[in-house]
C-alpha cells in the first residue's frame, strides 16, 4: 500500500504533545511552574489541516494547563490528558466521533505511542522517536519533535491527497 493510500482516508489526526509538539523537553522552575516551548509552524500545520476539513486531538500521558491553553489557542477541542492506554482512548474517540481507526493518523515519539502507531489507518513517527516507533511506522518525518515535524505532516497529507493546492490558495497574492 503507498503512503497516498494510506492518507487517502485520514480525517482525523490525533498527537502526543511531549517530544511531539515539542522537543521533550519539560522545564520547571523553582517556584514549579512548568514550561514548554511549541513550533509556530506546527501550529500552522494544525491550522492548516483544520482548514481542509480535518479534525485534530490531543491524547497525551501526561497532564499540564500548558497544553490546554496551547489547544484553546489552536481551537483544538479534542483534548485526553493524563492517559495511560492510548490506543483505548484512541479507539473511544473513533466511536464517540463516529470513525473507524483507518481514518486516523496518530503520531507519537516514544513507547506508549507505540500501540496507537500499529492500529490506526497512518502511524507516524517523528524523526527522533524511539526506534521500534520509526521501524513500525508508516511514515517518519525528516524533522524532529518540537521542530516543525506536524507541519510536515500536514503537508505530506494534503499534498497526498490532492489538497495542498486548494489550501494555498488562501495565502497566494
Amino acid at each position: 500500500m503507498t503512503l497516498a493510500d494510506k492518507c487517502a482516508p485520514i480525517r482525523l489526526i490525533l498527537t502526543d504533545v511531549d517530544g511531539v509538539l515539542t522537543d521533550g523537553r519539560v522545564i520547571i522552575d523553582n517556584q514549579g511552574v512548568e514550561s514548554k516551548q511549541f513550533h509556530i509552524r506546527d501550529g500552522q500545520g494544525i491550522r492548516l489541516w483544520q482548514q481542509s476539513g480535518g479534525q485534530w486531538g490531543i491524547v497525551t500521558g501526561r497532564s499540564s494547563q500548558i497544553v490546554k491553553l496551547r489547544a484553546a489557542e489552536l481551537d483544538i477541542e479534542l483534548i485526553r490528558q493524563g492517559v495511560g492506554d492510548k490506543l483505548s482512548v484512541v479507539r473511544a474517540i473513533c466511536k464517540e466521533l463516529n470513525l473507524e481507526l483507518q481514518e486516523v493518523c496518530f503520531v507519537g515519539d516514544d513507547l506508549p505511542d507505540w500501540a496507537p502507531i500499529q492500529h490506526v489507518g497512518l502511524g507516524v513517527a517523528v524523526a527522533d522517536a524511539a526506534e521500534q516507533l520509526r521501524q513500525e511506522a508508516d511514515y517518519v518525518t525528516s524533522l524532529q519533535g518540537g521542530e516543525g515535524a506536524i507541519r510536515e505532516l500536514v503537508e505530506v497529507l494534503l499534498k497526498n491527497t490532492n489538497r495542498w493546492d486548494s489550501t494555498l490558495r488562501k495565502y497566494r497574492p
